[in-house]
């Protein structure tokens, strides 16, 4: 299971193996106290030109709806704070519960490693127009939700681009949230208290966990279900943009102080991208498939498992392969060579030195010792890995959203021009997997 797709999984599971002795303990907690501590960890700024904020949305309270973080250009403004990383407790909670493992010390462990970092954005600042932005929507790996790629997401919106990182419903996040209204008697009883945002007055916050395989459960059925699921609400959360675009009115469950008509006629509607790891690069290829807004994808290290062989031949749109070169393998290879096209273009490139916990956050957010240990590091500097696929991605969005910047600046990396990266693929492929 950890080998494609549940790096979040791989992490609790060895730390916690790591620490159950006492001595460990100790050492754990004297080690990462240390290691929060470090000057020389967090998640690097963007490098755009545009300052960066986020806001979170729900559209519909049920489960049924769209859940996503997003980030944008801002205004700069001195009151704006940077929020945690870590949304809540309950995101530790399902990790441990996915590993069936105590929540209580996974808790402790979590607090210790990346209780006190900050996502690379203000939240809730106000929203800068400066033209048209084209639109990402992004798509998380097994385990993971909405803020663990914010190094790339604040990345795109610096810049000019809006991202909308989907936090997903179908039970393959390790934890996340819709609400459901309250009983009667709930009402009753809560007469008297009273909230600062109506809209939350008569429903109760439900948290959804991790669906694990149950025992002698065949894979493919269930994460089949869920990468059609993954794209709908990919396709929901562009739905609910081209909605605000056009004016109508956000309902959003949430209580944040974003002012989201300040959006109205923002957004470049022809210029629109899905992108996404791991599970969530399966999830590009399902959405392309699904939706003819998205013009082209970009997929991080993707795990192909989940797609229907028909999948394939229906995706028409330009998508770009980045590809660590500790995770693949020649079946995972050969799945993505079958979207291979003279006419349409299909790009891969591996960056030299990764691991498949290269793309997500949590490679900045540990010490050498303890990445290395725990696969979250590569043998490359993450900040220069990111750079890498955060410019390729940007020169190849500019080629195939035409957009007018100076990303072209970055097109040799495109065909694997540096020397940590390799054009296409270090994996072998035989006859038979091809």
């Amino acid at each position: 299971m950890f080998s494609h797709g549940g790096f979040v999984q791989l992490l609790v599971k060895r730390i916690y193996e790591w620490a159950r002795t006492d001595q460990r303990r100790y050492s754990l907690s004297f080690f990462t106290m240390g290691n929060t501590c470090s000057n020389h960890l967090g998640i690097p700024p963007a490098k755009g030109p545009n300052a960066v904020g986020c806001t979170d949305f729900m559209m519909d309270h049920t489960a049924q709806g769209t859940f996503f973080r997003l980030y944008y250009p801002c205004q700069e403004t001195e009151k704006a704070e940077k929020p945690d990383w870590v949304p809540s407790r309950e995101y530790f909670n399902g990790l441990a519960d996915f590993m069936k493992i105590n929540r209580t010390l996974s808790e402790r462990i979590f607090s210790y490693l990346f209780g006190p970092f900050k996502i690379p954005a203000y939240l809730d600042a106000p929203f800068k127009s400066s033209g048209k932005c084209p639109v990402v929507i992004f798509s998380h790996g097994l385990g993971a939700f909405r803020t663990l790629y914010s190094a790339i997401c604040a990345e795109l919106a610096s810049q000019g681009f809006i991202v909308a990182s989907v936090e997903h419903r179908d039970q393959s996040a390790s934890a996340t949230f819709y609400f459901r209204e309250k009983t009667e008697s709930e009402k009753a009883n809560g007469k008297m208290a009273k909230t600062q945002d109506s809209t939350q007055d008569d429903l109760v916050k439900v948290w959804m966990y991790y669906r694990a395989l149950h025992h002698g459960e065949s894979e493919f059925p269930l994460r089949s279900k869920q990468v059609k699921q993954r794209a709908d609400e990919c396709i929901m959360a562009l739905d609910k943009l081209t909605e605000i675009n056009s004016g109508i009115p956000a309902q959003n469950v949430l209580r944040t102080q974003f002012d989201w008509t300040t959006l109205e006629n923002s957004m470049d509607l022809c210029r629109i991208a899905a992108m996404g790891h791991s599970f969530g690069g399966a999830t590009v290829i399902e959405a392309l498939c699904k939706e003819v807004k998205f013009k082209c994808g970009i997929a991080l290290d993707a795990w192909m498992f989940p797609l229907d062989d028909e999948t394939f031949p229906r995706v028409k749109q330009p998508i770009f392969f980045i590809n660590s070169e500790k995770f693949q393998w020649a079946g995972n290879i050969s799945r993505m060579k079958k979207l291979d096209s003279a006419v349409i273009q299909r790009k891969m490139i591996t960056i030299r030195g990764t691991v498949h916990q290269s793309f997500p956050d949590f490679t900045f957010l540990t010490g050498n010792w303890i990445g290395k240990l725990m696969k979250l590091k590569g043998e490359i500097d993450p900040e220069v890995a990111i750079d890498l696929s955060n410019k390729a991605t940007l020169a190849f969005l500019q080629r195939h959203l035409g957009l007018e910047k100076n990303f072209n600046q970055w097109d040799p990396l495109i065909d694997g021009q540096d020397d940590n990266l390799i054009q296409g693929t270090n994996i072998t492929l035989l006859q038979s997997s091809i």
